[in-house]
């Protein structure tokens, strides 16, 4: 019985030998896919996380160019407020209406002649208006200082004008000034976007490139590292470079504007100045009007549109960079003193210390990218909807409301059977217009809440813009830069050839990113 089954097991060990292979090695296939299977759902459950993770960053992101927007626009607003004082215009026609009533009830009292009905329906007619000008209008606090000057005292004197120059002038500021803040909120609202989403992008990849490079497992302890081979530094995750490039925004608030509110006023005048202020407007004459002055500063087509740089407005010339960190009381200004003891620069570029250096070169990325960015199809693109969206507020909501009477487009049922009133039969007087104007100027700069700028965070091709510059990846590119600055003595500028060739890439994969990102968000 033994032997006959050592030898059943001799004539078939070679089958045992097969099926104990075939079950190792469906053992080990199993394990293997088993653990394949594990790794993809712990990659995809990382991926979850941090596509979150991102999300939420990229939100709270906008959110913070919201408030940032809000906290900086009134700067702007003061200095616009300052220059085109609408308010001291009204106070000079209400003196002379108020010094015509008197002259008129002198001639009463000294003259028993019944005055004809004419001069009587103009006076009244001036009166109205400018009632409304008072009942619409706020007074600026450096207007209000000098319309409370003391009696006795004797005052900077200005030249007199004639009612007419005056109505002219108010006419001329009071739409400027309304005008100038609403491409001053456009382009701050952009110019915020771009600057805070480039730094939450740099403040990511540099969170994202510190998490991989310590294990979790690792219970040491992590100081801060501010050598030159930190790779958060070489991303540009540096405090004062970030102040530095956030103080930028200093150049729109304080000279950007001025040079919108000349080229604003230039077609201001071309197109409201041969206008009546007594004149009866449609609604749609209004609104084209409007439309011919937006033509005559962007362009009236669409190559003149893109053809058109808004650069110069946003950010200084490079020689005058030092300037505006200056201004902003970044840099302090030597006295002459120092400025005579300070010594002879070094003629080799290495005698700059490494940490300098990097710094220089992390500003000047930050902002050669954002004006590759300003100066890109889309820009221009989004700049023209925002405008879209602002002024139609104002002229279809706001001016439509107050001054025309007319209900509010967006509270009208869809289908309407009997029309209550016809937009295209209602007039009102320019005068009455202008009056709405000037008060739209106080809530375009310091509304709260401000509609204007809630109107702008509707337009979703602003978040789209966003998220091509959150999501883009020209920052590996830095990086490898930063490392061949480090390993050299070069000075850190870049030569003036990069700005052509490398922008026009950085602007080429930033118009293929976006059309992508576009179409996710706006659903087309």
């Amino acid at each position: 019985m033994i032997d006959t089954s050592r030898r059943w097991l001799r004539r078939n060990q070679s089958n045992f030998a097969v099926g104990v292979g075939v079950l190792g090695a469906g053992y080990v296939a199993g394990q293997y896919v088993l653990s394949k299977i594990a790794e993809t759902r712990q990659r995809m459950s990382e991926d979850r996380v941090a596509k979150e993770n991102l999300r939420r960053r990229f939100q709270q992101n906008q959110e913070d160019c919201t408030i940032t927007v809000l906290a900086l626009l009134p700067t702007a607003t003061e200095n616009v407020l300052e220059v085109l004082p609408v308010e001291r215009i009204t106070q000079d026609l209400q003196q002379k209406k108020a010094e015509r009533l008197g002259r008129s009830a002198a001639t009463l009292d000294n003259s028993s002649a019944i005055p004809s009905s004419g001069p009587s329906s103009v006076t009244d007619d001036d009166g109205r208006s400018l009632a409304s000008f008072q009942s619409e209008s706020y007074l600026h606090a450096s207007q209000m200082v000098a319309s409370t000057s003391i009696p006795g005292e004797v005052g900077p004197s200005r030249p007199t004008k004639s009612k007419a120059q005056l109505w002219n002038e108010l006419k001329i500021t009071s739409v400027t000034r309304a005008f100038t803040l609403l491409y001053t909120l456009s382009l701050l609202t952009l110019f915020t976007r771009i600057q805070l989403n480039l730094l939450g992008r740099r403040n990511y990849l540099a969170s994202v490139v510190s998490m991989a490079s310590h294990s979790p497992q690792d219970p040491t302890i992590s100081l801060e590292n501010l050598d030159d081979d930190n790779v958060e530094q070489s991303y540009g995750n540096d405090f004062e470079i970030n102040r530095k490039f956030l103080t930028f925004s200093w150049w729109l608030l304080h000279r950007g504007w001025r040079d919108v509110m000349q080229k604003v006023e230039v077609a201001v005048k071309a197109v409201f100045g041969p206008l009546n202020p007594r004149e009866d407007l449609p609604l749609e004459k209004f609104s084209a009007l409007v439309l011919e002055v937006r033509r005559k500063v962007e362009g009236a087509t669409a190559e003149e549109r893109r053809s058109h740089k808004w650069l110069p407005y946003l950010l200084p010339p490079r020689e005058q960079e030092e300037l505006v960190l200056r201004e902003s009381g970044m840099l302090k200004s030597p006295s002459k003193s120092q400025i005579a003891t300070i010594p002879s620069p070094p003629a080799s570029p290495a005698a700059e210390s490494p940490r300098s250096s990097l710094s220089s070169a992390s500003l000047r990325r930050l902002l050669d990218e954002t004006s590759d960015l300003i100066d890109s199809p889309p820009f221009t693109q989004i700049f023209t909807l925002l405008l879209d969206t602002t002024f139609s507020h104002l002229t279809d909501r706001e001016i439509r409301t107050e001054a025309y009477r007319l209900p509010d487009p967006s509270s009208m049922p869809r289908v309407q059977e009997v029309p209550d009133l016809d937009s295209s039969l209602a007039k009102a007087k320019l005068a009455a217009i202008l009056a709405v104007v000037t008060k739209q100027a106080h809530a375009i700069g310091n509304g709260v809440p401000n509609a204007y700028a809630q109107a702008i965070e509707n337009v979703k091709e602003l978040e789209a813009f966003a998220a091509v510059i959150y999501s883009s990846h020209f920052e590996f590119e830095a990086l490898g830069d930063a490392r061949s600055e480090q390993l050299t003595t070069e000075p850190p500028m870049r030569e003036e050839g990069w700005s052509e060739k490398q922008g026009a890439g950085m602007v080429g994969a930033a118009t293929g990113v976006f059309e992508g990102v576009w179409g996710k968000i706006t659903g087309s």
